[in-house]
């Protein structure tokens, strides 16, 4: 009995994960909005009533889709950064990463934060409370290796504060542009990161 429970719960984890995936991708085309159980059940060729079983409510799929988002943005942008040693290096590698991860990209519409930020920050709720978190996480990690670099001497002194969230403005911008196809968006940001952090000291 145990073993029959421990393959259903592996294959629900697994049900979970292919649905949760999709729905990553649906959500950074057309916002976590255009999210349903019968989009991803005729996207996965399961359904609808097994998704719903495992999600429940749209509210609780939407909330998962932002964590699976949250968790695959870390494991391709900001993990692999904490190779490279604190500071204006891996602040670099930062950004290095997110380039990579919009331009591959790793989300079929792009930058997931970019796209759903808008259509949830004016309505208060746990999926908004759940991106704004994402958001100032990222926008702090930003700061906290500015303000590494400005303490070691290696980029002038800056508010590192405004300077993430100058940096994070001109990541949005330039996701916004690689969508609509314009190929110096990448070589844009790196001049614009480098007038706004300084040269290297």
């Amino acid at each position: 009995m145990a073993v029959t429970t421990d393959k259903r719960l592996l294959r629900g984890a697994r049900t979970r994960q292919t649905v949760l995936r999709r729905a990553v991708d649906v959500a950074s085309l057309d916002g976590l909005g255009g999210l349903s159980f019968g989009r991803l059940a005729e996207d996965t060729g399961m359904s609808k009533a097994g998704i719903q079983t495992l999600f429940r409510t749209k509210e609780a799929l939407q909330l998962a889709t932002v964590d699976t988002a949250r968790d695959l943005f870390v494991d391709a942008v900001v993990r692999p950064a904490r190779s490279a040693p604190p500071g204006r290096a891996r602040l670099l590698a930062l950004l290095d990463g997110w380039i990579t991860y919009a331009t591959t990209p790793l989300f079929t519409g792009g930058c997931f934060r970019v796209a759903n930020l808008a259509e949830f920050d004016s309505h208060p709720g746990p999926v908004h409370d759940a991106l704004a978190r994402d958001q100032r996480d990222w926008i702090g990690l930003l700061a906290a290796q500015i303000r590494i670099a400005v303490a070691a001497g290696e980029i002038p002194a800056v508010d590192a504060e405004h300077a993430a969230f100058g940096l994070d403005a001109l990541l949005c911008a330039t996701n916004t542009a690689l969508r609509f196809g314009d190929p110096a968006a990448v070589d844009r940001l790196r001049l614009l990161a480098e007038s706004l952090l300084g040269p290297q000291r």
